[in-house]
């Protein structure tokens, strides 16, 4: 079915449970501050995408939540399927495709750089490139979009580590691409111990 507006964005997240996300974070600052951090993190990625121009699909990693921050009006609701990280993007894009979608993106939902319009830039660079990348700056990706389906950029990949980009564009050489500025994510306490919006959380930290 043919969809009047051709952008997707899919935004993958975890439910936030207590123990169960930003684990390598809370190695250093506990499971609850962890938790308090990752909700923050959620509520910033519903602000930034809310307004997109696009169908926006929030993809959750164990179970959809129906009364959450994720507005039913606004996001239509998903869930991830398949063995590791490259096989839940690859469905989730292949389902966009089917479905009539034009220009797909997907993002994380731990992201505190990227803001509303790195997000509209990136479906405007998908009207004349094959492919668009956020590099993150520990050798992964914030952001991915593409207007053909690849699926070689999910495969092969040891997710998570600092590879996975160079890895990717590798697998691009045939096709255009453009990168976008690169950006810190957040997975370890070193990403947010000297920023300041992050002092309020961390002004508890157990040593």
């Amino acid at each position: 079915m043919k969809k009047s507006n051709h952008n997707l964005l899919l935004i993958f997240t975890r439910n936030p449970e207590l123990g169960k996300c930003k684990t390598r974070l809370a190695t250093k600052v506990g499971d609850e501050i962890a938790l308090d951090i990752y909700k923050f993190l959620l509520a910033h990625t519903v602000a930034i995408t809310k307004n997109v121009d696009a169908t926006k699909q929030v993809h959750y990693s164990t179970s959809i939540w129906e009364n959450d921050i994720w507005e039913n009006d606004i996001f239509d609701k998903k869930l991830q399927s398949g063995e590791d990280l490259g096989i839940r993007m690859q469905n989730a894009f292949k389902q966009g495709f089917e479905e009539g979608y034009q220009n797909i993106i997907v993002v994380g939902s731990d992201m505190y750089d990227i803001e509303t319009n790195d997000i509209e830039n990136a479906f405007e660079q998908l009207s004349k490139h094959d492919f668009v990348i956020g590099p993150a700056e520990d050798g992964g990706y914030y952001l991915l979009g593409m207007r053909i389906f690849n699926t070689a950029v999910f495969k092969n990949k040891k997710w998570g580590t600092e590879t996975v980009l160079n890895d990717t564009l590798n697998d691009l050489n045939n096709n255009t691409l453009k990168l976008l500025t690169p950006k810190n994510d957040v997975d370890y306490y070193e990403d947010i111990k000297d920023i300041e919006v992050f002092q309020p959380f961390l002004k508890n930290r157990i040593e």
